[in-house]
């Protein structure tokens, strides 16, 4: 009983000196959970881009680019790394980049939620490669014609589609991207066929639209506005939920006839998975930061999409939910790719 009770306390200092020691620990950890944060970034930051310049995803990172030159006091670069529906751009962001938050990559929803289904084989996997940071846009879509079609509502188109009278096709800026699956999903929805006549890139789609090479598109709001605008498209439907700001009198698909239609591309920023915890949140409160400011949503919206903003775990969200949403679309057009 003696022994006992003299083990006591020896006991209980032993457990004094342990618990001092992980405290030790913990605040002397404490400090390096934050360091990568704190010290990031260091260097200049590489923007990569996986299209060509000029379109409306090279033109989001360059705004941004922008201000995060000057909230976090490097140089940002932009680096357009086209090709291969943006696989080719993703793929370097995915497998040879740092994860450390130097190389950013501008994620599309074509290579991001779309390719996977699409190509036959993929050069990554966005899912286990990249690590979401932030959505940064919700495009919507708008269907329209060119007025040679003479027709003023998407019924109307339906029901000349269906009669086979005339060779109707739309317009897209390639296999997989927003556009081919719009329309794809349109020809679904209404059991009609609209034969796709993919192209490279929107610009030479809208151009063949406006001469009547083809007649119909899904394209995004920002780059047929002014044609639209101008009479020399005519606008059916957006593909969102809501009508757009820009074109008020124009109805949704659900409203124009076709119900429980709604598309959306939407792009964000990732980075290669692996990169630090304390990175990416800075990043994503730089980047709300910005989305903030009045003046950038101004010159933000007027590319064409709301401001979306969010959380590294919302966007992540997004991007699973639309590989299983999107990709049933891919498999439905029997579309596959090398």
């Amino acid at each position: 009983m003696k022994r006992t009770s003299a083990l006591k306390p020896m006991l209980l200092q032993r457990a004094k000196l342990c618990s001092a020691a992980a405290l030790t620990l913990a605040s002397l950890l404490l400090p390096l959970t934050s360091q990568a944060q704190d010290v990031y970034p260091s260097k200049t930051i590489r923007f990569v881009v996986p299209y060509p310049p000029g379109g409306p995803t090279d033109l989001m990172a360059r705004l941004l680019t922008v201000e995060l030159q000057a909230r976090l006091g490097v140089s940002v670069i932009v680096d357009n790394k086209g090709g291969a529906g943006g696989n080719l751009g993703s793929a370097e962001v995915a497998k040879q980049a740092a994860a450390d938050g130097h190389t950013l990559l501008l994620a599309a929803s074509g290579p991001m939620a779309v390719n996977a289904t699409l190509y036959r084989s993929m050069p990554f996997n966005p899912l286990t490669d990249l690590a979401p940071v932030i959505q940064i846009s919700s495009f919507p879509l708008v269907l329209e014609v060119n007025p040679k079609v003479n027709v003023k509502t998407v019924k109307e188109l339906i029901a000349l589609a269906k009669t086979n009278k005339t060779d109707l096709s739309f317009a897209s800026a390639g296999n997989g991207t927003p556009q081919h699956l719009a329309g794809e999903m349109f020809n679904t929805q209404t059991d009609i066929k609209i034969a796709h006549i993919p192209y490279r890139g929107a610009g030479p789609a809208v151009n063949d639209l406006l001469g009547g090479q083809v007649n119909v598109m899904f394209d995004i709001l920002s780059s047929s506005l002014q044609y639209i605008q101008a009479g020399k498209l005519t606008a059916l439907a957006v593909t969102s939920a809501k009508r757009s700001p820009q074109l008020p009198n124009v109805p949704t698909m659900a409203e124009a006839g076709v119900a429980g239609y709604e598309f959306t591309g939407w792009h964000g920023i990732a980075v290669r998975a692996g990169t630090p915890a304390p990175i990416i949140d800075k990043l994503n409160s730089t980047l709300n930061a910005i989305f903030k400011e009045p003046e950038f949503r101004k010159k933000w919206e007027a590319i064409g999409t709301p401001v979306v903003g969010g959380t590294a775990a919302q966007f992540g969200e997004l991007i699973r939910r639309d590989t299983v949403r999107l990709g049933k679309v891919v498999k439905d057009s029997g579309v596959t790719l090398d």
